[in-house]
């Protein structure tokens, strides 16, 4: 039991000197916390030239889509060789020639019509002098009639001629007249009936015209360089009046539709005309107003690592809004849209080939845009002087690609933070270093170009 107990001594003595070692031991030295300064990139804004841009999609399709469709009908005795769905035929090729034998025939007739009319005419002007001439010598047969009556009275009432003879006389003088009377009557119609002849000339000339111009449609041509889109008819079929033949598509001019949203296009004009739009609308004042915004569009095609651009104008806004999308139709036109393509470079703008429209504006001056993905709810990361984070509210303007303009709230030469900051505390320390790349692609954008 005592052997057990000897073991405590020792124990007592080690604990009483490491006491004593640590309370002559000072205590260790405390330094104050010091503030760690988060790393952030920052742009420092200034006023930039700004392009008020919307970008949309839509598909080509020709400015102008020409139908042939039969005029007469007839047997089809002819169709072009090379008239072939996609083919590309010149202006004036006769693609399709209907039979003209009936409408031959019908010029014949109607200009048989036109001689058989104008020789009645003719008729009328001899039968004219004919019973002119008759009507004198039946006016002096008259004459001679009643100066023969009025002796024969005179000897009646002599006495010398019996009454039988004087109303012979009579009659015979009565029936003279009438003669007269139905030749006067009969000059008198020949005027009606000359100009009732013009008219039926006028009428078959009238007919002559309608046969031949029946007659020339027989042939169908082209009205312009166009590329064949469907073709309906082939030789020796009989065409209907009112059929399509075939349908081609214009080569100049192609046109693209493309879906804006209503919210974007507004911003744009709205940029454009810082007043605003007042008023109605009338011819006027949209033709004004359109030369005022300076409407410019470029048609895109990507195309794997290739971008091809065509520059275009634009044509016009689309008359309705899609109820679903909430979208307006912007319609630009390309012109030369086959005139300017280039084998193996830039493609034609073929019919239904997806293109992106970027439509823009009139540059404008003195607009402080950032980055979208600088502004964080309606806010903006700013550093101090004294490199503090200021999280500012500001109004934002015009939101387009990767920018957005800030129209309040934010002084040119302020240093505005372009990286993430998680979390932004207000009041915290940073250390702002220069992004001159997000700075440069700014102003690529804003200009409307790409920064490579």
């Amino acid at each position: 039991m005592i052997r057990k107990l000897l073991f405590i001594p020792p124990i007592l003595i080690g604990a009483a000197v490491l006491y004593f070692m640590a309370s002559e031991r000072d205590a260790p030295e405390r330094k104050p916390a010091k503030e760690r300064a988060r790393v952030v990139r920052v742009i420092s804004v200034q006023p930039v030239q700004l392009v008020p841009r919307v970008t949309g999609f839509g598909s080509v399709y020709p400015g102008t889509v020409w139908s042939a469709i039969a005029q007469v009908q007839g047997e089809v005795i002819y169709v072009h060789p090379a008239l072939k769905k996609g083919a590309i035929l010149p202006g004036g090729t006769e693609i399709v020639r209907i039979s003209p034998a009936d409408y031959d025939l019908a010029v014949s007739q109607a200009e048989a019509n036109i001689r058989s009319a104008e020789a009645k005419l003719a008729e009328l002007q001899v039968t004219e002098t004919n019973t002119a001439d008759l009507l004198k010598i039946e006016r002096h047969g008259l004459n001679l009639r009643e100066a023969e009556l009025k002796r024969k009275r005179e000897l009646f009432e002599g006495g010398t001629v019996a009454q039988s003879a004087l109303q012979l006389e009579q009659r015979e003088t009565v029936a003279q007249r009438k003669k007269v009377q139905d030749l006067e009557n009969a000059l008198r119609l020949l005027p009606t009936q000359r100009a009732v002849q013009r008219e039926q000339i006028a009428v078959n000339k009238s007919q002559l015209e309608s046969a031949k111009l029946d007659l020339a449609r027989t042939r169908i041509k082209l009205p312009f360089d166009a590329r064949i889109a469907e073709v309906n008819v082939e030789a020796d079929q009989y065409a209907q009046t009112g059929s399509t033949l075939v349908t081609a598509d214009s080569l100049d001019v192609a046109e693209v539709e493309a879906q804006i949203p209503i919210s974007q296009f507004r911003a744009m004009v709205h940029a454009s005309i810082p007043g605003g739009l007042t008023g109605g609308f009338t011819v006027e004042s949209l033709t004004k107003i359109l030369d005022t915004i300076g409407f410019a569009a470029t048609v895109r095609l990507r195309a794997g690592n290739d971008i091809v651009e065509w520059p275009a104008r634009f044509a016009r806004a689309s008359d309705t809004i899609d109820p679903k999308t909430r979208t307006i139709g912007a319609i630009v036109a390309v012109d030369g849209a086959y005139a300017k393509a280039v084998p193996g470079q830039r493609p034609p703008l073929t019919k239904g080939m997806f293109v992106e429209i970027e439509l823009r504006t009139r540059a404008k001056k003195e607009r402080i845009v950032v980055p979208r993905s600088a502004v964080h709810e309606g806010r903006l990361y700013v550093v101090s002087n004294d490199n503090r984070l200021d999280v500012r509210p500001v109004a934002l303007g015009l939101a387009q690609g990767d920018l957005v303009v800030i129209k309040e709230g934010l002084n040119p030469g302020e240093r505005v933070v372009v990286s993430d900051l998680i979390p932004a505390v207000a009041g915290m320390l940073l250390r702002p270093q220069p992004d001159e790349d997000v700075l440069v692609g700014l102003k690529f954008e804003a200009s409307g170009e790409t920064a490579n």
